[in-house]
Parts: C-alpha cells; structure tokens; sequence
C-alpha cells in the first residue's frame, strides 16, 4: 500500500483487506434508497465488529473496500455474496495489511458523479469501469479515496452517511438530462391523446 494510516489500536497482528467490484441488480436500482439502506446496517454492524472502510458507487457499479479481522471480513463477505441488489462479485484481493486506511469510518458511501469528478487522477479513470481495470488503476484509485477520507478527517469530518440519494433517481436523472427533448415530445403527445379520448367520450354523451 502506498498510503496508510496509522491505527488507534496497536495491534494488528489479524488486520486484513478485502477490496471487490461487482455491477448492481434491478433490484439494487429500484430500491427508494439502495445506498443509504446499505450505508445505515453496515455503519451499525461494521461498528460492533471493527470493521472500516468505504464504498463507491458510479455507472452502475460497486467498488468497495472494507479492512479488520479476516474473520470478520470472511463473515461479511459470505453476507455481501448473499444481497441480491448487486452480482457478479469480483474479489481483487483479501489480504493481510499491517495498517489502515480509513480508521474512522465504519462505512462510508458516495457517489463518483457527485464528487472529485475534476480531480485529474479520478478523471484518467472514467467512465468507471473497475472490470477493465488493471491491479495499478485499482490502486491508483484507492489512493485518491485515501486521499479524500485524509481531507475529510482534516475538516472534521464525523462517521456519518452525509449525502441521501437514490440509485434509481440518479439514473433516472442521468437518462432525463440526456434525453431531454425526446422525454419533452413524449410528453407532450400523451397528454394530446389523452385530451383526445376525453373529447370523444364527452362528444358521444352529447
């Protein structure tokens, strides 16, 4: 690793890491609030088991990093595998680490389109695909998280969920932005056919 940051606890004889990437589910997207669920339940149970990290969301995929015991991230990777709001899990490593990344966060979720998207390092690696990733690009790309957890924990940042958000209604929103007009023009034909019919049915009553 090419950052760290140290641990409050000395001891780190059974620290481990366990990255994955894996692309969400319909299911996933149509959640009213797919990462803010996934956020508060693992905040609340990463706690208890000392487990920190963070997961990235972006072009319909999860990238997620999570560090402690290696049973403890055994245990919650046989949990991940089992939630069906995302598939096609890819392990990128599971391995033991003598410091951690992210010491204060139980779990933190964000959005790619909604931050660092001007950083040049984020820039070089979009749109996010983490399957066509090479093992440095990964890297490449924990670094700069580690970078924003260190500006974060610089501003005083608290072990929060800080944005609410839906993955349907980002997507949703990110369909409507590009396809304005043609939603416009749809739009404006059903509402005619709709007058259409009621005008029928009111001139056969008549």
């Amino acid at each position: 690793m090419s950052k760290l940051k140290e641990m409050t606890n000395p001891d780190n004889s059974d620290l481990y890491q366990f990255i994955y990437i894996s692309r969400i589910t319909s299911i996933g997207l149509s959640g009213a609030s797919t990462l803010n669920d996934i956020a508060e339940v693992s905040i609340k149970h990463n706690k208890t088991d000392d487990i920190s990290g963070i997961l990235c969301y972006g072009n319909g995929y999860f990238f997620q990093y999570i560090e402690g015991s290696e049973q403890a991230l055994t245990n919650l990777k046989n949990r991940i595998l089992k939630d069906d709001r995302h598939k096609d899990m890819q392990t990128l490593d599971f391995s033991p680490i003598s410091e951690r990344r992210f010491t204060s966060w139980s779990l933190r979720s964000i959005i790619l389109e909604r931050w660092m998207i001007k950083d040049p390092k984020v820039k070089a690696l979009m749109p996010f695909k983490p399957y066509d990733w090479s093992t440095s690009q990964w890297q490449q790309f924990l670094d700069v998280l580690q970078d924003y957890y260190e500006h974060q924990e610089t501003a005083g940042d608290s072990d929060i969920q800080p944005i609410k958000y839906s993955a349907l209604g980002l997507t949703f929103s990110k369909v409507v932005g590009q396809h304005q007009a043609f939603f416009l023009i749809q739009t404006v034909l059903a509402v005619l056919i709709m007058l259409a019919l009621v005008w029928f049915v009111l001139a056969d009553k008549i």
